[in-house]
This record gives C-alpha cells, sequence and structure tokens, in this order.
C-alpha cells in the first residue's frame, strides 16, 4: 500500500449491496481474472470494460450491505480498483476490504466533493481526500497502525505468510 494513493474517480450512491459489487451468480467463481469481468455488472454496468488499474471507487454511505460475501472486495482487488472510499460502510465488508489488501477509507462527506471521472488524491496516514481538479478536501480519521500493517503487507494473508517465514529465519516479526 501506498501512503498516498492517487485515481481516477466511479461513483456510486447509497445502499451498494454486495450483490451490486459482484452478482451472487458469480460465487463459484474461484479464478480472479474471470471473477473482475463481472465486478459492478449490476450497480456501475460500465465499469469492467473502462476501469483502468489504480482507479477509485467513492460511495455514499453503507457502501458493501447485505450479505458478508469476500467475492465483493476479491473482485474489486482482481480489476486493479486502488482504494473504496465511502460515507459509511457496512462493517463486514469493510473488515473484509483490508483483509484483502484492499485500501478503505471512511470519510463523512467525501461523496459529495466527487464526480465521476474527476481525480482522487488519498494521503492515507494525513487522513485527507482531495479532488484534484477541484482542491475540495475531506478529512478522516486515519487507520489504526494494526489495520495500515494489514494493508502494508498486501492483506491478512500475506501478513501471516510473512511472519511465519520470519520467525522460521529466526528473525522478529514486524508490527
Amino acid at each position: 500500500m501506498k501512503d498516498v494513493i492517487e485515481g481516477r474517480v466511479w461513483t456510486l450512491g447509497k445502499d451498494v449491496d454486495t450483490d451490486g459489487i459482484i452478482s451472487g451468480k458469480y460465487l463459484t467463481i474461484i479464478d480472479p481474472n474471470e471473477l473482475k469481468k463481472h465486478v459492478f455488472e449490476i450497480a456501475l454496468p460500465e465499469f469492467a470494460a473502462g476501469a483502468r488499474p489504480g482507479d477509485i471507487i467513492v460511495a455514499d454511505e453503507n457502501f458493501g450491505c447485505g450479505s458478508s460475501r469476500e467475492h465483493a472486495p476479491q473482485a474489486m482487488k482482481a480489476i486493479g480498483v486502488g482504494a473504496v472510499v465511502a460515507d459509511s460502510f457496512a462493517r463486514i465488508f469493510f473488515r473484509n476490504a483490508i483483509n484483502l489488501g484492499l485500501p478503505t477509507v471512511e470519510a463523512r462527506g467525501v461523496r459529495a466533493i466527487f464526480e465521476k471521472g474527476d481525480v482522487a488524491r488519498i494521503e492515507m496516514r494525513a487522513g485527507r481526500i482531495t479532488n484534484v481538479r477541484t482542491g475540495a478536501t475531506v478529512e478522516f480519521p486515519p487507520l489504526p497502525a494494526h489495520l495500515l500493517g494489514l494493508l502494508e503487507a498486501g492483506g491478512l494473508v500475506e501478513k501471516v505468510r510473512a511472519e511465519l517465514a520470519a520467525r522460521k529465519a529466526g528473525a522478529a516479526p514486524t508490527p
């Protein structure tokens, strides 16, 4: 994870549920390259064809509500989403995204300062999101160190792998 994440914005409204991110009919797909073809098929049909690595999702309240399926953040990570920013998140979605290494930031009022196609600049440790086009900024409480550590490692599985490798080599694990 980079301390500063910058990318083109795709906007969504309120209550985007996990079915809107990846339809339940694709839950048997385990290949990320296949899964990414269907991300936002319902909520934002043009996304899969038009997304570029590093693009940022900016949404309103309650993003990721519905089921607790990991396929939703997995599909976004597979297609190369750089970060997801919303006024608020469903708690399970938020933690699944962090555990998978997908930067996820809750910032009240963020949806109001962006339009589709704008460029967002997210300063993870400073707790600031800026619309590069307009200069509008929203501040947020930075993620705690342990969650930033998960993102820097690439997710929970990668962090555990690194800790196990360090233990095996006799080195102290990273925080």
